[in-house]
């Protein structure tokens, strides 16, 4: 007895997909693949002739010996990886440039975060006015230039007539023009970081705040039922969650500190003349405009470029081996 075999039409997803793409036409299959790029040409083409070609352009200038002469004479002087060897090889970079550039930065984006996360936190807490009202007042901080800020902070420590030190002689502690507070090197840091932070918090606070607001009040009421503090909810319910939001300003946080030029460059002495607060950005940029030594400076900026690069990559890899663990 013959039996008429059966058909499946039950087709698998990826078996549909497979068909669905044959029957196709080729032309439409290219249009639709190139739709996304001929939106996004707009946007590319910008970032190429705003920031690619100045890359490469840099790049370029630091495999020479390219100074003030070459640029008037319009002349090429290619010394392959000498500037490198020479950038590396300084005790100026180890000791001063890169402890300064880095210790620096590691103290600003874990002292931002943490105020941030704690403005956002308490902004969580208020109502809906004064949210309102709080969150316009610190965005003020964000709104105001990096150039008028470190201004603001120059004066606040001015060693004859500053807010701080007048204060500090009003009450006995400090006689006024006794200590310049831009001539050591860790003070110099310490209000380049208070600068730094003030500026910063205010999008890390707003940008937690969005995350917090997104956070299910279930999760929190669950924790708070199974008998969990206030720091182990934030710790097991807020961390988690946020984790995708905290990967970003963190890594925002470090680009941003890592190249920190105007706060440095505009305080009295970081324009280069107290070499023991230079970073990467002054470095390169006395080198090259101060010393005419455009392949010098260049060689820096790339070295700061790399560092960068790789601090992100490092951390983003570290984020996505945990999430896959």
């Amino acid at each position: 007895m013959s039996s008429t075999p059966t058909v499946d039409t039950d087709v698998p997803r990826d078996g549909a997909a497979v068909l669905n793409r044959r029957t196709v036409p080729l032309g439409r299959r290219l249009r639709r693949a190139a739709a996304p790029w001929l939106l996004l040409a707009p946007g590319l083409l910008v970032l190429g002739v705003l920031l690619l070609w100045p890359m490469l352009r840099v790049l370029n200038l630091s495999f020479q010996d390219y100074e003030l002469r070459n640029l008037l004479r319009g002349d090429t002087n290619y010394v392959g990886l000498d500037n490198y060897l020479q950038v590396l090889s300084d005790p100026f970079l180890w000791k001063t440039v890169l402890p300064n550039t880095v210790g620096f930065a590691l103290v600003c984006v874990v002292l931002t975060m943490i105020v941030g996360t704690v403005v956002a936190l308490f902004l969580n807490s208020l109502g809906t006015v004064w949210r309102s009202i709080s969150t316009t007042a610190i965005m003020v901080a964000w709104a105001v230039p990096a150039l008028t800020g470190t201004y603001i902070f120059v004066w606040l420590f001015d060693p004859q007539s500053g807010l701080v030190i007048s204060t500090l002689d009003g009450l006995g502690l400090m006689e006024a023009g006794s200590y310049n507070w831009f001539t050591n090197r860790w003070t110099f840091y310490a209000i380049a970081t208070i600068n730094v932070v003030y500026h910063g918090f205010p999008f890390i606070a707003v940008t937690m705040l969005a995350g917090l607001m997104t956070v299910p009040h279930e999760l929190y009421e669950a924790a708070a039922m199974d008998g969990a503090t206030a720091w182990r909810r934030f710790w097991s319910v807020t961390v988690p969650t946020l984790r995708p939001i905290i990967a970003v300003c963190v890594i925002l946080s470090t680009i941003w500190d890592f190249k920190v030029f105007v706060q440095i460059f505009l305080m009295p002495g970081g324009d280069g003349t107290t070499r023991e607060v230079m970073n990467l950005g002054v470095w390169s940029y006395t080198q090259s405009f101060a010393q005419g030594e455009y392949g010098m400076g260049s060689t820096i900026a790339v070295l700061l470029t790399g560092l960068l690069l790789l601090i992100s990559v490092v951390y983003i890899r570290t984020l996505m081996k945990e999430e896959e663990l």
